[in-house]
């Protein structure tokens, strides 16, 4: 996609199918403003950012210029690393706050895998990870996959994210 703030703004602004018109009216500015932001002569006051990228179903990293990065990538087979140097990565975000992160070799979370226990506790907080299919998640990255692997989302609101990297 372009790189200035008002071409990225023009190009999500039609893929939504929306006047300039439309989208003063939503933000609460003037059509002028919104024709200044995507012909790059100003840009919008800060504070609108976030209002801008949830109306446009993108993120404000994006608005600002980051190009979006896969967060699962398939590694040819030649640049794959030795599989022993591989670390499974668990983040738990708790609804209460607490964030713990867990590195495991990959050889270490095969035994862990292999034993079959589908619960884990991070601190105070145990986490049913019964739900995920991690023989799937082995033969994946045997396969070549990296990065993000599993997002998961309570009934507590509990966050647990799972990586390979």
């Amino acid at each position: 996609m372009n790189n200035s703030f008002g071409k990225r703004f023009t190009e999500l602004r039609k893929n939504k199918k929306m006047t300039q018109e439309e989208v003063a009216e939503k933000l609460g500015v003037s059509p002028q403003a919104v024709s200044k932001w995507e012909n790059d002569i100003s840009y919008p006051d800060v504070t609108l950012l976030l209002e801008i990228a949830q109306m446009f179903d993108t993120t404000v990293d994006f608005l600002l210029g980051k190009e979006n990065v896969a967060e699962t990538l398939l590694i040819p087979e030649e640049k794959r690393k030795d599989p022993n140097l591989i670390l499974l990565k668990i983040r738990v975000s708790t609804q209460d706050g607490d964030k713990v992160k867990v590195n495991i070799p990959l050889a270490i979370a095969k035994i862990l895998i292999a034993s079959d226990n589908s619960n884990f506790t991070f601190g105070d907080k145990s986490i049913s990870l019964k739900d995920i299919d991690f023989e799937q998640l082995l033969s994946m990255i045997d396969q070549g996959v990296i990065g993000k692997l599993v997002e998961l989302e309570t009934a507590e609101g509990d966050i647990v994210e799972i990586y390979v990297e």
